[in-house]
């Protein structure tokens, strides 16, 4: 009786099938019909192999074959093919059954499934060698723009002392002066801005691991967008020193991008750093355009200015730190970025001065008062446009207008 209930137990809570010496099926019981899609009368009578999927090598079988007629008990995880064509994984038990002169009588087979494990290590094997190649490729990409820095570093004193040269004007001379001297600052600014997104890419690569380690079906979208943030965050950073390498390319050309993407994408590289300082971030986008002109020099002057605000932020304690960004458009068919914050604005004996070249108020060491120069230099040059400072509401705000291009060919034919 115990027996019979033993047997019960088992078929009921396992996939089940017996097959002869010859690997004829003799039995299956109901959950090795469900999970192959197969009828009883469709497997019984019929060789094994019918469940075998065609990418198990031939000698996995031959050692299948010569462990369970050696009378010994073989365990593997199988790859099978069911009646529809998919795919599915068992964890495998195969036991010769002997008779009473201790010959092989027939094979049982136990399984349990396993597919939905196995797909979860196969889908993060993939995505762990995604990341590598995605790594190797920054790495490479991280050198090349590395060596023409260097190359670039080299060259750049004899390049100014040529234009100089060439243009005496004095508006010029600032202007490819100012340049030079940003040059470091602008590799601090950047050194800085990586800091909190590796930082980031770490935990978020913790992550990954520890899901990978509690592997469950409930995990596997979690995994998929820490991935994908992870991605992002190196895409973006290719991307800061791509900008960068173009900053001080004399042949630079507009383009046609978008100004509420390129300011939520400002935000995210910043995000770290305000998050960091308790600031809140908030923006309206009323309006989305597409102006002219290039988008990380356009992202350049917004994150000074971002980072204006939050040294401001730092100079006092302020119970509610706060740095907004609105985007919108006039009836003069122009695109206005208002971009405030609350840190007790500026002083207005010098409101008229903040946009002047080596004009600031940070000590030699923290910046070389070029940083609004620069802004008002790309708003101005490159995008036809023009910026303003004012105060508002106990803080700083810095009014940014430039022209919107709807019609594509003006734009085409401006930039060429």
């Amino acid at each position: 009786m115990k027996l019979k209930q033993y047997k019960e137990a088992i078929e009921n809570s396992n996939i089940v099938s017996k097959t002869d010496i010859n690997g004829i099926i003799t039995f299956v019981n109901d959950e090795f019909c469900k999970i192959s899609g197969y009828t009883r009368e469709e497997l019984v009578g019929k060789n094994h192999n019918i469940v075998r999927h065609p990418d198990v090598p031939p000698i996995d079988f031959k050692i299948l074959w010569e462990t369970i007629k050696d009378k010994k008990t073989y365990k593997t995880t199988a790859k099978n093919i069911a009646k529809d064509g998919t795919v599915f994984y068992v964890n495998t038990t195969i036991v010769p059954i002997l008779d009473e002169n201790k010959e092989i009588k027939e094979f049982i087979a136990i399984r349990y499934d396993v597919t939905k494990s196995v797909e979860l290590q196969e889908a993060l094997k993939r995505k762990e060698e995604e990341l590598e190649a995605l790594n190797a490729t920054l790495e490479e990409r991280v050198k090349f723009q590395t060596k023409a820095l260097v190359e670039l570093n080299a060259t750049l004193e004899e390049t100014i002392a040529q234009e100089v040269e060439k243009n005496r004007k004095k508006d010029q001379f600032i202007y490819q002066q100012a340049r030079l001297a940003s040059m470091g600052e602008m590799i601090a600014n950047i050194a800085h801005q990586w800091r909190q997104p590796l930082s980031e890419l770490s935990m978020v690569l913790y992550k990954m691991k520890k899901i990978h380690i509690m592997a469950s079906c409930d995990k596997d979208d979690f995994y998929n967008k820490s991935y994908e943030h992870a991605k992002k965050i190196i895409s973006n950073m290719s991307d800061t020193i791509e900008g960068f390498r173009n900053f001080f390319s004399p042949h630079r050309q507009g383009e046609l991008f978008s100004l509420g993407g390129a300011i939520k994408d400002v935000w995210f590289m910043v995000e770290g750093v305000v998050a960091k300082e308790d600031i809140i971030q908030t923006t309206k986008i009323l309006h989305d355009v597409k102006i002219l002109g290039s988008v990380n020099d356009f992202s350049h002057v917004l994150i000074n200015i971002i980072n204006n605000s939050i040294e401001a932020y730092r100079s006092k304690d302020y119970e509610k730190k706060e740095i907004s960004i609105v985007l919108d458009k006039n009836k003069k068919g122009s695109a206005i970025i208002t971009v405030c914050d609350k840190a007790g604005g500026i002083d207005k004996t010098i409101l008229d001065k903040i946009f002047e070249p080596y004009f600031t108020t940070k000590h030699a060491s923290a910046g070389t008062g070029l940083g609004l120069y620069m802004s008002k230099m790309i708003v101005e040059k490159n995008m036809m446009g023009s910026i303003r400072a004012y105060n508002k509401d106990s803080g700083a705000c810095f009014e940014i207008e430039v022209p919107i291009f709807m019609d594509e060919y003006k734009c085409k034919k401006r930039i060429n």
